[in-house]
């Protein structure tokens, strides 16, 4: 079986992984209480005959819509291989990220590990050439990530301010008063200026030396590292279609399910433009978006009109499609590569 190199790693260090996992997997369980505890016995009532009348054949296609998707992340993967001089096979790589993705469910940021050791028992690629790879990939993905960010901001403003409008402003009025939009931009910029100063001022010198900005310095380094290596790329233009064609199906992964139900089902782009890029952020907070993702796709829903019992219930549709396809192909994938193993227990060459 494949070997993983954090089970190497210093007890120490195995210790605090257990320690975030647990951690984060905790907050995921308090949002599930959280998001349930609220709920009457009527809208209880309502979730469960939501999960009856759904139409699953939506979530078949999700599914396949998934799987797909993941397709062109190995071959996206594959390019960056290239310049290196190495070819993996198709195959491999996918299993790879399958695995990776599988690792991923049980502890934040092992996927990355896990797929590079895949690929270095079965593709003989050097472990820390694929890992570099690895972070070129968040890079691009993180900027895709924010470019949609932004195209949600200009394209959703208006529904977000309606939203506001109606069920925040007035609470916020109620509590202190008349209160202006401009006013309050600027009051809370301000503020987060001047608290970023007094910080910077007091404690930079000592946050400098602790580990936790050595890492974080280490990240932005390898997030730049991995754009310039964009530029060895034999062919960038497929590199950039292969992004677009990813987060196209993630896209539509999430929108398709809403024709689960009559109501979500009458919503637009913009809905799962804004449901992608908020949900997106939970399942960054928590592993695999467990609990916090259904609430956020909840309240996000709960923007466009759609009550809270069908955006919980399409929320838990959409996070159990997606974690029960990694879950699946992932653990076909770990099982398939076991038998690359030759009688001797070496993993064949390609």
């Amino acid at each position: 079986m494949t070997e993983i190199p954090v089970a190497d790693a210093p007890p120490k260090n195995r210790v605090s992984t257990l320690i975030k996992f647990f951690l984060f997997l905790g907050l995921g369980i308090f949002i599930i209480w959280l998001s349930l505890r609220g709920l009457t016995a009527e809208e209880r009532r309502q979730i469960l005959l939501s999960f009856r009348i759904a139409n699953y054949n939506w979530v078949i296609l999700t599914i396949c819509l998934g799987i797909i998707s993941h397709i062109f992340r190995s071959l996206r993967w594959m390019l960056l291989f290239e310049p290196m001089g190495y070819k993996p096979s198709l195959k491999n790589t996918f299993y790879a990220v399958m695995v990776g993705y599988f690792a991923n469910l049980a502890f934040p940021r092992l996927g990355e590990v896990t797929r590079c050791g895949v690929l270095a028992n079965c593709e003989k690629i050097p472990f820390n050439k694929s890992f570099g790879t690895v972070i070129t990939e968040r890079a691009v993905d993180m900027i895709c990530f924010l470019l949609l960010f932004l195209l949600m901001v200009l394209t959703q403003m208006g529904t977000i301010s309606d939203y506001m409008d109606t069920n925040i402003y007035p609470k916020l009025v109620a509590k202190f008063g008349n209160l202006d939009y401009t006013r309050m931009v600027l009051l809370g910029l301000l503020g987060i200026a001047t608290f970023v100063m007094i910080f910077y001022l007091l404690i930079h010198k000592r946050v400098k030396k602790t580990a936790s900005y050595q890492k974080l310095k280490n990240l932005v380094f390898g997030f730049w590292e991995g754009l310039k290596s964009l530029v060895q790329m034999k062919q960038p233009w497929l590199f950039v279609f292969y992004s677009i064609v990813i987060w196209v199906f993630y896209f539509f992964m999430l929108y398709i399910c809403f024709f689960c139900f009559s109501d979500t089902g009458a919503l637009g782009l913009g809905a799962g433009l804004s449901s992608l890029v908020l949900g997106s952020i939970g399942i960054m907070i928590t592993p695999g978006g467990i609990g916090l993702y259904p609430a956020i796709i909840q309240e996000t829903l709960q923007l466009y009109g759609i009550v809270r019992t069908t955006g919980l219930a399409l929320g838990w549709i959409a996070w159990v499609a997606q974690t029960g396809m990694i879950i699946l192909i992932g653990g076909i994938s770990l099982i398939l590569l076991s038998f690359n193993k030759k009688s001797h227990g070496k993993i064949n060459a390609h």
